[in-house]
């Protein structure tokens, strides 16, 4: 006579996975650049070091912001996700969160990230949160992302406002360098989005998405690639300009605008992955070094 065994998955295991689905839906890799922006942006408004909670409740209030914002972006892009092998794993998708939850989580967590901010920081830094959300999902993922090749341009603009949020939770009002900082995220997105893009055609052009390189393809998006990059570096001189900026952040960011304009040239001639995989790794490193110059340089 043989005895069956039961074996039952604990409880605390099938908890972890489901808390570990939910994270997936925040996009935790994409956001922890955000965060740095954000970070510098307080930093450089404090000159020096704001208050270390300050700090910490704007991190998590950012954090919620973006995080809603990807969550609802998983549930507005079901439909095309399945289509990419990039996105295909994802937990709606994948039926592991349903879409009504992933909308649900969303929401909730972009209305927890506005009551952080409003009761840590202030009311200004709480809505600036709630408009890149809104940017995010309203303008670029419902509206742009399938209606134009100008999705990423435009709608770019929802990764722009971190430092805004920043800026806002230490000063309670905007300025010129705020804005300055809202301009050079603005202006490295389209090069950088569109190295992932090249990286990435197929699975765009597979789901309709008119990603530049699927519209008019990999030359005419190697091209705009150099000239974007060309303009983001006079953007990021602007600061100096304007005298907010002195001799610390305006040599390092030569030292990386140098690499970023020989990468983008390099990409432009020599048109093969390996350059695109480069230029894309490099252009997440260099916004955030030219973050932390602004910081060091305000201190």
């Amino acid at each position: 006579m043989s005895t069956d065994v039961l074996h039952t998955t604990p409880t605390s295991t099938r908890f972890g996975a489901i808390v570990v689905e939910y994270i997936k839906l925040t996009k935790p890799r994409v956001i922890s650049l955000l965060l740095v922006t954000t970070a510098a942006a307080m930093f450089t408004a404090a000159h020096g070091a704001p208050n270390g909670w300050l700090v910490l409740w704007t991190m998590v209030g950012g954090f919620l912001a973006a995080g809603g914002a990807n969550a609802i972006n998983h549930y507005v892009d079901r439909d095309i996700d399945g289509h990419m092998k990039r996105t295909d794993a994802r937990p709606v998708v994948a039926g592991s969160v349903t879409p009504r939850r992933a909308l649900v989580f969303g929401l909730v967590c972009g209305g927890v990230a506005a009551a952080v901010l409003a009761l840590a920081a202030n009311e200004l830094a709480a809505v600036l949160a709630v408009m890149g959300l809104a940017v995010y999902v309203g303008i670029y993922t419902i509206w742009l992302k399938r209606t134009t090749v100008h999705n990423i341009v435009i709608g770019g603009a929802a990764g722009a406002f971190p430092p805004l949020v920043g800026w806002a939770a230490v000063t309670g009002h905007l300025g010129l360098y705020a804005w300055l900082l809202f301009a050079v995220v603005f202006y490295w997105t389209p090069p950088h989005f569109w190295a992932l893009a090249l990286l990435l055609q197929n699975d765009y052009a597979a789901a309709g998405v008119p990603m530049l390189p699927v519209v008019h393809g990999e030359d005419a998006t190697r091209r705009q690639i150099f000239l974007w990059t060309l303009v983001m570096v006079g953007v990021t001189v602007l600061p100096c300009a304007a005298g907010l900026a002195g001799w610390t952040y305006f040599v390092g960011a030569i030292v990386l605008n140098a690499v970023f304009v020989a990468l983008a040239f390099r990409l432009w001639r020599r048109p093969d992955r390996a350059m695109a995989k480069a230029t894309f790794h490099y252009s997440l490193l260099y916004l955030a070094l030219l973050f932390v110059l602004m910081a060091i340089d305000a201190a």
